[in-house]
């Protein structure tokens, strides 16, 4: 097993480019499920989950052909032959539940795992099924898998009773194949529910209301193919703003804008950053110990969850007191404890933490948790002095494409090292 050795402290300087969005590209690939014509897909990140659900899509009968050296693939679901998306792929990617809205729509039927991923919460599917139930699926929950069918789905008026990202990629999807109207309320609000609009729009769907909490969805009978470029990472992006934050330094991420980026900026200026838009990118330049800064996370617009450790990390370090309330997922704190084995001073009481900055940090040995607790963790390590060791790294692969080699491009000492 692999492992990352960084070493202490370092101060970031250079230029960075920004991946594809990992939370835009999963959705996007399954929504090729709705059309039997080729689509192209550009600026594919090389990550784990995206590999993942390469291999899911090929279990169902997709073709999927990838040139990694230029970040396409070509996708062309014109001979699915099975419907069933099956525990052993589910069970390591949450996002494998945006196969059902799909596979429902376009083949009347679908057999999907109940899904996997990082052991942050519970995260329901409810949401998804209440939907599809409304638009006529019938629906059980069995064997640890939900099983649906639909001769037709029509379109319906579904609110939602809490935010759901995947929920509403997932209503949002298979209601371009319904017949009629169907109306999202309450529904998620993100740049990558936007993104995924886009690609359908240009597959000839008919949707309105992308960006806001209500998206209008018209049924057409068939979709075609088309070619879309995934937007970038924002949360890529936001954690290389941590970095920069927590060890100090003027970097530049090309191929970044503001409008994407929601509450992470303007948080990193509360801390103290200098931050410069232009064509090419971002620029964020910071040359004193950073301010603490409180926030709650919640859905976007408001401060994202997925940027809750890297700033943790940032106040570990900061100038004075911090509290973080976690709305969005009730287990999201595991990072907490490895944060501490570095000299963080952080103290956590259900869904709130407090966090005291210190003047150092120092080096140890700490295990990665999920997915962002890892990028947490890297950047804590970068700001310590001495050496660390972060143990479980498979999880910065799923999110994260080549972390390590992008940071010693500015100027870290980030070694992936075998276990």
């Amino acid at each position: 097993m692999e492992k990352f050795r960084v070493s202490g402290p370092t101060k970031l300087a250079g230029e960075v480019s920004i991946s594809g969005a990992k939370n835009a590209a999963l959705p996007i690939f399954c929504a090729s499920i709705l059309t039997s014509e080729t689509v192209e897909i550009s600026n594919v990140p090389d990550l784990k989950d995206v590999s993942t659900m390469f291999s899911l899509l090929r279990k169902l009968g997709v073709k999927v052909e990838l040139d990694k050296k230029n970040k396409q693939c070509e996708i062309r679901a014109n001979s699915v032959h099975s419907i069933e998306a099956p525990y052993e792929l589910v069970k390591t990617m949450r996002a494998s539940i945006l196969v059902l809205g799909p596979l429902l729509a376009k083949y009347g039927e679908a057999k999907v795992s109940l899904p996997g991923g990082c052991a942050i919460g519970q995260r329901p599917v409810d949401q998804h099924i209440k939907g599809l139930r409304l638009m006529g699926a019938k629906i059980i929950l069995e064997n640890g898998y939900i099983t649906a069918k639909a001769k037709k789905l029509f379109g319906a008026k579904i609110t939602s009773d809490v935010i759901s990202v995947t929920g509403t990629e997932n209503l949002m999807m298979a209601a371009c194949l319904a017949e009629g109207k169907t109306v999202l309320e309450n529904s998620a609000e993100e740049p990558e529910i936007v993104d995924l609009a886009n690609f359908l729009r240009s597959m000839g769907a008919e949707i309105s209301g992308d960006g806001s909490n209500k998206i209008e969805i018209f049924g057409k009978k068939k979709l075609n193919g088309a070619c879309h470029t995934i937007i970038f990472d924002r949360i890529e992006a936001g954690t290389f703003f941590c970095a920069v934050a927590a060890c100090g330094g003027d970097i530049l991420l090309s191929g970044v804008n503001k409008e994407a980026m929601g509450m992470t900026l303007e948080k990193l200026r509360e801390c103290g950053g200098k931050i410069i838009h232009d064509q090419s990118g971002i620029r964020i330049k910071f040359f004193k110990r950073p301010n603490s800064v409180s926030f709650q996370t919640s859905s976007f617009p408001g401060f994202a969850t997925d940027m809750q450790a890297q700033f943790m990390a940032v106040n570990a370090v900061a100038k004075g007191t911090s509290i973080i309330k976690e709305s969005i997922f009730e287990n999201r704190f595991m990072h907490v404890q490895e944060m501490l084995r570095l000299g963080a001073k952080i103290s956590v009481r259900g869904n709130t933490a407090v966090v005291t900055g210190v003047d150092v940090l120092k080096g140890a040995g700490v295990m990665a948790t999920d997915l962002r607790a890892s990028a947490g963790l890297v950047i804590a390590a970068m700001a310590a002095h001495g050496q660390s060791m972060i143990d479980r790294i498979y999880h910065l692969d799923r999110g994260y494409e080549g972390m390590d080699k992008k940071l010693n491009l500015l100027g870290a000492s980030v070694d992936r090292v075998k276990g």
